[in-house]
C-alpha cells in the first residue's frame, strides 16, 4: 500500500471515528445540527466510496485525485469540528 493510500486510509479511518463519537452526542443537537449532520454523512460515504476502487493501487493514484479526496475529508472534518462544538456550547447552556 502506498504512502498516499495509507494516509487516506487513516484520514478515513479518524473521520468514522469522530463521527461516530459525534452521533451519540446528536440527540441534544437541533434540526439544524442535524441537517449539517446528514450532509456531513453523505460526503463521507461519497469519500469512502471514492476512496475503495483506488486504496489497492498502489502508486497509480493521480495526483488529482489524491487532492480530490484531501479536500472532501477536510470539509468532512470541518463539519464535523462545527457539530461537535455547537453540542459542546449547547451543554453550557
Amino acid at each position: 500500500m502506498s504512502d498516499e493510500s495509507c494516509r487516506v486510509k487513516e484520514l478515513i479511518s479518524t473521520l468514522k471515528q469522530q463521527r461516530n463519537e459525534l452521533s451519540v452526542k446528536m440527540h441534544l443537537t437541533g434540526m439544524e445540527m442535524r441537517e449539517e449532520w446528514n450532509r456531513l454523512d453523505a460526503k463521507l460515504s461519497k469519500l469512502c466510496s471514492k476512496y475503495e476502487p483506488v486504496k489497492d493501487a498502489v502508486g497509480e493514484t493521480s495526483d488529482d485525485v489524491w487532492q480530490s479526496l484531501k479536500l472532501l475529508a477536510s470539509e468532512v472534518s470541518d463539519g464535523f469540528k462545527r457539530i461537535g462544538q455547537a453540542v459542546k456550547e449547547s451543554r453550557s447552556l
